[in-house]
Formats: C-alpha cells, sequence, structure tokens
C-alpha cells in the first residue's frame, strides 16, 4: 500500500511530501491523520529542525478530497464536516505554533485547504506553474484550516474577502507580488531544491530564537503593543539564556561564524 505521506529525512531537515499524486494530493482522511500524527511528533524530535512541506508529483494540493466527501454527504451524517475539527484544526494550530521553522514547497495548484496548508508555512516557494485557488466557496463551504486567520495577515482584509468570495485562480506572479509567495524560482523542478536548501540554512541557525520570533508575532498580530512588549520580554528572557546566544555573541566579539546548536 502506498504511504499518503512521504518524509525524508537529511541531517536536520524533515521534508514532508503529500502522496496522493493521482488525486492532486487531495486530502483523504489517512493523509490528514499521517500529516497530523507526524507533524505532533516532529515537533517533539529535537533532532528535527526545520520542515519542508511538499506534494508529489505535479501539485501541491487539491485540498479536501471531495469524493471521499461525497460519501460521507450521501450517508446523511448530521454533521458532514466533523474533520475540520478532528483533522485540519489540529493541523493548522501545529503548523502555525511548531517552534521550528516550516518552508512550503509550492508546486502547481494548492487550492481550498491545501492552499491554506501553505498559508501556513513561515515562508513559500513557487515556480512558474503555482497557482492558488480558495475554493471553497464553489461548493458552498467557508474558508478552514487556518485561512481566516493567514489569509488577512498575508494580503489585507479586503483582498482576503475577495479571493474567499470571488474563487479565482491567483497565478505565480501575482501571488509573488501579494505575497501569497515569499519567491519565485524560474523553474518548476527547482521549486523542492529551493525550499529544502532555506530549510537547511535555517535548520543551522538559532532555532530556539526562530521559535520565539514565531510566537512574539504571532502575539503582536492579534494583540496591543502592551502585549507585545510583554511578548518580546518572554522571548528575550528565554533566547537571553541559551548557548546559542552565548556562543554567537562571543563569536561576533571574537570575529568568527557562529555554530548553532539550537539549545
Amino acid at each position: 500500500m502506498t504511504e499518503p505521506l512521504l518524509v525524508d529525512r537529511t541531517d536536520a531537515v524533515a521534508t514532508l511530501t503529500l502522496n496522493r499524486p493521482t488525486a492532486l494530493n487531495a486530502l483523504d482522511v489517512a493523509l490528514k491523520e499521517a500529516l497530523r500524527d507526524t507533524l505532533a511528533e516532529l515537533e517533539a524530535d529535537r533532532g528535527c529542525r526545520a520542515i519542508v512541506l511538499a506534494g508529489a508529483g505535479g501539485s501541491f494540493c487539491a485540498g479536501q478530497d471531495l469524493r471521499e466527501h461525497v460519501a460521507i454527504l450521501e450517508s446523511g451524517a448530521s454533521n458532514p464536516l466533523t474533520t475540520v475539527q478532528a483533522h485540519y484544526n489540529p493541523i493548522a494550530a501545529r503548523l502555525a505554533n511548531l517552534p521550528k521553522p516550516v518552508v512550503a514547497a509550492v508546486r502547481g495548484m494548492a487550492a481550498g485547504a491545501g492552499a491554506s496548508l501553505a498559508f501556513l508555512a513561515d515562508i513559500r516557494i513557487g515556480g512558474p506553474s503555482t497557482s492558488f485557488l480558495m475554493a471553497f466557496a464553489k461548493v458552498g463551504l467557508a474558508a478552514d484550516t487556518g485561512a481566516s486567520w493567514t489569509l488577512p495577515r498575508l494580503v489585507g482584509h479586503a483582498k482576503a474577502v475577495e479571493l474567499l468570495m470571488l474563487a479565482e485562480p491567483v497565478r505565480a506572479e501575482e501571488a509573488h507580488r501579494l505575497g501569497l509567495l515569499n519567491r519565485l524560482v524560474d523553474d518548476d523542478e527547482g521549486v523542492l531544491p529551493a525550499a529544502q536548501e532555506l530549510a537547511a540554512r535555517l535548520a543551522a541557525g538559532p532555532t530556539v530564537a526562530y521559535g520565539a520570533i514565531k510566537r512574539q508575532l504571532s502575539v503582536a498580530d492579534a494583540g496591543t503593543l502592551a502585549d507585545a512588549l510583554a511578548a518580546e520580554a518572554q522571548a528575550q528572557s528565554i533566547c537571553g539564556r541559551t548557548a546559542d546566544h552565548r556562543a554567537a555573541t562571543l563569536a561576533f566579539v571574537n570575529k568568527q561564524k557562529p555554530v548553532f546548536e539550537g539549545r
């Protein structure tokens, strides 16, 4: 049986590949459970210091597997979208709060929950064929997998309303301009290598500080200046006690290149 999620480890970088290419990597229960559980394992794994999220074949992820979903609808279930609480919410919370960098290699289409997954990454890299489609309204649904939270932060409230309600595709160049993509490479074949190269660079950096940066930005996004200052004080208290901070400061004073160990 083909594994729905491939996990490849290269040094401190874990590459998670959504592996249903014949279904455009649509998210069925097996894939959602594998992604949810693997992210939990990697969060606790001190040897993993950065994560790459990718899709097999020519697409990133087409979102919810609607063929599987039709069967649920036809079963007469009183709540056909329990998958939001069981799968999408835990996956979104885990990606957003991981204390280590996440890079999305967005090759081809990222639609619906697939686009939402990409938006939860810290950095997104795409190529010429990359496109995003907030497809929820096309099937009579509102946003999920954190898109109502991530999208306004990436493109602003007004643009988020447009993308969610009109459900029109956003091609690579426009996605880059809007901030849905951080980087755009010239060749689709280069998307995954570029993402893995960047993840390796991040994995070799001060990963405790990266986790603290993610937490303080999350607080600042939704809070007041006082909230942000409190989060900054807490973050610096944590980072200031790390071996990485001490070693990097001494290296700077001695005009040496620092070596970070993530502790």
